[in-house]
This record gives structure tokens, sequence and C-alpha cells, in this order.
């Protein structure tokens, strides 16, 4: 088995349970908004950690990926003709960059103040909304 289909396996497998932890993490955002206090929890502080360490485990991964197929001659005029190739090289790998930046952003602020903001909230749900749209749903799934 070479190195990108190790790299592949493994970006497909902690795909999976960056769906469980993005679940997660929108339960425990939406429990936290609408609770009583309003107060940040363990299980908020927790899932937040976690899953912002899953997108950047995620996004190396996929930035080695990236740099292995264009280093086999892969070139850019041909990837912006074809909308499945510019999804899968230009799309998704900006979009889940701009969504770890932004549970980068959301983890620091969840661990530093002791109640949730609806900046916060907002800030959580595009960076989910941008990995949804990310998300290769038919390559994972199947359609």
């Amino acid at each position: 088995m070479d190195f990108y289909k190790i790299l592949l396996s493994a970006h497909k497998g902690f795909g999976y349970l960056e769906l469980v932890l993005v679940t997660l993490f929108i339960v425990a955002l939406l429990v936290t908004m609408f609770g009583f206090s309003g107060k940040v929890n363990k299980l908020l502080k927790k899932t937040t950690l976690f899953t912002m360490i899953f997108f950047h485990v995620q996004f190396l991964i996929g930035i080695i990926m990236l740099v292995i197929n264009f280093t086999k001659g892969l070139d850019m005029g041909s990837v912006m003709k074809n909308a499945d190739l510019r999804f899968q090289y230009v799309e998704h790998p900006f979009s889940m960059l701009i969504a770890a930046v932004l549970m980068t952003i959301v983890n620091k602020k969840v661990k530093v103040n002791p109640t949730i903001s609806l900046g916060i909230v907002i800030m959580g749900l595009i960076a989910v909304g941008l990995f949804a749209f990310a998300f290769p749903w038919t390559r994972v799934f199947g359609a």
C-alpha cells in the first residue's frame, strides 16, 4: 500500500469521527445557548477542543494529499475547468481551512469566557456550515 492510500484512508476515517464530533459540538453549543444561565460547561469546552483538534488533523492530512497530487503533474487549468476537480482541489480545502480557523477562534472564546455570546454561536455555526458544504457527502456515503 502506498503512502497516498494510507493518507486517504486516514482522511476518510477521521472524516467519520469529525462528523460525530461536529454533531456533539452543535448539540453542546445549542444546549448551552438555550440553557437557563448560558454558562459555558465542560461538555462544550471538551467538544469544542476535540472538534478543533480533529479539524486541524484533517486539514494537515488533506494538505499533504493535495501536495502529493499536484507533484504528480496535475495542472490548475484542467482543475478549474472541471467542477468535480475544482470542488476537490480548491473549494474543499479552502472551506475547510476557513472552518478550522473559525473553530480555533471559537475554542479560544469558549475557553476564556464564562458565558456564551451570540457571536460565538454564530461563528461556530458558520464553521459547521462551511464544514457541511465542503464535506464530500457523495464520495463518503455514496450517491
